[in-house]
């Protein structure tokens, strides 16, 4: 199991805080330092079954910047919505947990977070 965060989000330390007190195994990935590849993003995509546009943070000012509330939200548009979630990392939904069961949930809630728990 891992789990993307940003640490100064106190979504994302209540979900740390929760993963170690259910004594959950997992790695962390800070993915404003560690940024993920167009590839990751699309394989947690389809772990999460979401669209890029489904975990984008639009009301960033990067995201008001580039205009993303205009993007076409279609097929067509998938790979420019991914490579700018790879290119500005702040765009990323978080935290996001990657399932053992090979699933994923944008864990920002404590229902949520136990839900990756229960993936097995």
């Amino acid at each position: 199991m891992e789990i993307w965060i940003n640490p100064a989000c106190s979504k994302c330390r209540g979900a740390v805080s929760l993963l170690d007190a259910e004594g959950a195994y997992y790695t962390v990935r800070r993915y404003l330092e560690d940024v993920p590849s167009a590839e990751e993003i699309q394989d947690v995509l389809d772990r999460l079954g979401l669209e890029p546009w489904d975990i984008t943070r639009t009301q960033e000012a990067v995201a008001k910047e580039l205009g993303l509330k205009e993007w076409p939200r279609d097929a067509g548009s998938r790979e420019r919505w991914v490579a700018a979630l790879s290119e500005h990392p702040k765009l990323i939904q978080r935290p996001i947990i990657t399932a053992e069961d090979g699933t994923a949930v944008v864990a920002r809630s404590e229902e949520a977070v136990r839900d990756a728990l229960g993936r097995r």
